[in-house]
């Protein structure tokens, strides 16, 4: 068979994603030229890979046994790249992470611009997921870290507590809302709503909660960016929720304000998240011990920052 490394990461991109389409995006390849790959590998394979199905793909059996393999060779490969770039200058390393909304609104570009001024031959690959999506992806070996809310069941996977979340109400300043000390999502439901485009983590956690309740969640207008959600708030177009750190910002420059959910799941504790932390790739281990080392542990007292990285054998404090 002659699948080279193009040819892995594609089809678990794929894999994950359930559509060709989507994978080829996120392989960063033309869709003609991700569909003539996939079909030589099952040309050189000799069996079929993927089953085509109405709303997507999904692997066959021996879809899901290359997909095994892929992993396998593609962490092999970043290991092999971590411990030679102790040796050689230059070499370049790649982290995959996924986050909610939340994280990479409210601390992650501070933290992760540091790390990347620190380690200048390590690159980044950023994707904003929700929590459920980014436990499958670990769990599945599509991606070394993730950080996620702990009102998801996070399995089997190793976790580290980061940063204690709160999503708030963002109101016009003279809206009737404003001066309230809380508001319930019920209430919040009833007003008009600006809110992020599709596939934000954020959205699909606001819209699972609505359905929840038996009520609709319709946006009046979608926007790739909170700064601009938040835009639309104080021009009087809608009321928002977000993450408070975005709230909060946005109220230095706007005439806004950021009134508390009194509901139980508008507080949550973001947690980083692997298969296992000792057995990362060097890069990944890199950027976890960053992220904790500058975040970690502040919402639980008694945790210990080195020992989900010292090495086989030791479970990591905040292990779920």
């Amino acid at each position: 068979m002659r699948f080279d490394l193009t040819d892995l990461r594609l089809f678990l991109h794929v894999v994950e994603a359930e559509s060709i389409t989507r994978g080829a995006e996120r392989a960063g390849l033309a869709l003609a030229s991700a569909s003539e790959r996939i079909r030589g590998m099952e040309a050189d394979g000799g069996v079929p890979l993927l089953g085509r199905h109405p709303r997507g793909v999904r692997p066959t059996p021996a879809g899901l046994a290359v997909a095994h393999h892929a992993r396998l060779v593609l962490g092999q490969l970043e290991q092999m790249r971590g411990e030679l770039g102790q040796y050689a200058h230059g070499l370049r390393g790649h982290v995959r992470l996924l986050s909610i909304t939340a994280a990479v609104a409210a601390f992650l570009p501070d933290a992760l611009s540091g790390f990347l001024a620190a380690y200048p031959s390590i690159d980044i690959d950023l994707e904003e997921r929700t929590s459920r999506e980014t436990v499958d992806a670990l769990a599945g070996g599509l991606a070394d870290l993730g950080i996620v809310a702990d009102t998801t069941d996070l399995g089997a996977l190793e976790t580290l507590p980061l940063h204690l979340d709160r999503i708030v109400l963002a109101v016009p300043a003279g809206h009737a809302l404003a001066q309230r000390s809380g508001v319930s999502f019920w209430e919040v439901l009833d007003e008009p709503l600006v809110g992020l485009s599709h596939g934000r983590a954020l959205q699909a956690h606001l819209a699972t909660h609505a359905a929840r309740a038996g009520r609709p969640f319709k946006l009046r207008v979608r926007l790739n960016g909170l700064d601009a959600v938040c835009r639309m708030v104080e021009r009087g177009v809608g009321v928002a929720i977000v993450p408070e750190a975005a709230a909060r910002r946005a109220a230095e420059t706007l005439a806004i304000r950021a009134i508390p959910l009194d509901e139980p799941w508008a507080v949550r504790q973001l947690r980083l998240c692997a298969r296992r932390f000792a057995a990362l790739p060097p890069h990944a281990r890199q950027l976890a011990e960053h992220l904790v080392a500058h975040l970690g542990a502040t919402e639980e007292p008694g945790f210990e920052r080195t020992s989900p990285f010292a090495g086989p054998g030791q479970s990591p404090a905040g292990h779920s």
